[in-house]
């Protein structure tokens, strides 16, 4: 399935107590983020943005990619491809991201006995 697509934030679960959990409370906005995904077969150019702020990683599922968090930091990771949806290890979560009815849906999880986990739906524009 395609993940090729411009979107917009239409719905969040857990995203201040996401932030709190990876000590980013400082990234915490009312604006609309937009996810656009360009996609050439297994490899993305996945892009989120909000005014003054743009996060972009470009990755090939399979392939080992240097990428960079939310909060700036550069690390490098295989980004993996199971049951649709794409799977990546940031250092302070699990990343999922998956198309369910046309929306893309992603998907965070802290670690731990206290983890949590931060879904956000985003609709097709």
């Amino acid at each position: 399935m395609s993940f090729a697509g411009k979107y917009e934030l239409e719905s969040q679960d857990n995203y201040e107590e996401f932030l709190e959990a990876i000590d980013f409370l400082k990234a915490k906005t009312d604006h609309k983020v937009v996810t656009e995904v360009i996609q050439d077969g297994d490899h993305f150019t996945w892009t989120q943005s909000i005014p003054n702020w743009t996060w972009t990683s470009e990755f090939t599922i399979g392939q080992e990619s240097e990428l960079v968090s939310m909060k700036g930091q550069k690390f490098k990771a295989v980004v993996t491809k199971e049951d649709g949806k794409v799977l990546l290890q940031f250092p302070e979560y699990h990343f999922t991201a998956e198309m369910v009815d046309d929306k893309l849906v992603m998907t965070c999880v802290t670690p731990g006995e206290k983890g949590v986990t931060f879904k956000r739906v985003f609709k097709r524009i």
